[in-house]
C-alpha cells in the first residue's frame, strides 16, 4: 500500500462527509469517548466506512470519528483507537493521526487509562504525560519514510509539547482539578505486566504504564505536531502491592473519572489559542 496515496483517499472521504477542517485532533480512550458527545453540530463517520481504516474491537472503544465544534475549536475525536496487541500493524495504528494531520490538525490530544506505578498515585487520579518510554518492541517510524510527512530520523525528545503542558497545568488549578505528571510506560499487551517487569519499569523511571499513546505520539511528533497526553489512572500496578487486575476494573474506573476528565480536556481546548 502506498501510504501517501492511502492517507489522501481516507482525508477525502472525511472531508466529503464532514465539511470541517479541523484545527485540533482527539484520540479518547478507554472509557473516555463520551467526550465526543460533547462536540457540537458533530458528524459522526464509523471507521469502518473509511477507506484504509482499521476497526476497533476493544470493549469501550465506539469506533467512530466525530468532527464538529468543542469549545469553539475545530475538532476530530477518536472515539476508541486501535492497539497494536489487536494484530494490526504499527501503520494502521497511527493511520488515523496521519489523516488527521492530513485534514489540517496541527495539535493531538492523547487520552488513555492507565496503571499507575508512582505510589504517590492512586486510582481516579489524572496524570499528564510529561515524557515516555517505548516498551512495546518496536515504533511505527519503522519501514520506508516519506519525507512528505516528516525526517527520517525524526527527534523525539521533545514528543509532548512543554506549552501544552504548562497551559494543562494553568487550566487544571483554575479548575480546581488536582493532576499529576510523569512518564507512561507503553507495553505491547494484552497481558498485563507480571511483578518482575513492573519492578524493572519502575527502576526505569516509568510513573504509568498502558497499551497505548506511545505510537500516536511519536507520529504525531515526526509530522511536528503538538502533542498533550493525559492518563486517567485505573488501578495501581505495584508491584510489590498488585492485586488480580481485569479489564471490568480499568473501565469501571475510567468511568467514575469521566466528569472530571472531561472537565479538564474541555477547560484545556477552551485555553487554547485560536
Amino acid at each position: 500500500m502506498d501510504l501517501i496515496k492511502a492517507i489522501d483517499e481516507a482525508k477525502r472521504y472525511i472531508a466529503d462527509k464532514a465539511n470541517i477542517r479541523p484545527e485540533l485532533g482527539l484520540i479518547l480512550g478507554s472509557g473516555l469517548g463520551d467526550l465526543a458527545d460533547e462536540i457540537e453540530a458533530p458528524v459522526a463517520i464509523p471507521y469502518a466506512d473509511i477507506p484504509h481504516f482499521p476497526v476497533s474491537t476493544v470493549e469501550g472503544h465506539a469506533g467512530r470519528l466525530v468532527l464538529g465544534t468543542l469549545e469553539g475549536k475545530k475538532v476530530i475525536a477518536m472515539q476508541g483507537r486501535f492497539h497494536f496487541y489487536e494484530g494490526y500493524p504499527m501503520q494502521d495504528v497511527v493511520f488515523p493521526v496521519r489523516v488527521m494531520k492530513a485534514l489540517g490538525a496541527d495539535t493531538l490530544i492523547v487520552t488513555n487509562a492507565c496503571g499507575g506505578m508512582n505510589p504517590a498515585f492512586k486510582p481516579g487520579d489524572l496524570m499528564l504525560i510529561e515524557d515516555h518510554i517505548n516498551f512495546i518492541g518496536t515504533n511505527p517510524l519503522i519501514g520506508k519514510n516519506y519525507n512528505e510527512l516528516g525526517p527520517r530520523f525524526p527527534d523525539i525528545s521533545r514528543a509532548y509539547s512543554e506549552d501544552l503542558l504548562k497551559l494543562a497545568k494553568e487550566t487544571a488549578a483554575g479548575l480546581g482539578i488536582e493532576v499529576k505528571s510523569g512518564v507512561y510506560c507503553a507495553i505491547s499487551g494484552p497481558g498485563y505486566c507480571t511483578r518482575a517487569e513492573l519492578r524493572m519499569l519502575r527502576q526505569w523511571g516509568a510513573d504509568a504504564i498502558g497499551m497505548s499513546t506511545v505510537p500516536e505520539a511519536m507520529a504525531a511528533a515526526h509530522m511536528s505536531m503538538k502533542v498533550l497526553g493525559v492518563s486517567c489512572v485505573t488501578d495501581m500496578a505495584i508491584a510489590d502491592e498488585l492485586e488480580p487486575i481485569r479489564h471490568e476494573i480499568v473501565m469501571e474506573m475510567a468511568n467514575k473519572t469521566k466528569p472530571k476528565f472531561i472537565k479538564l480536556i474541555k477547560g484545556i481546548i477552551g485555553a487554547m489559542k485560536g
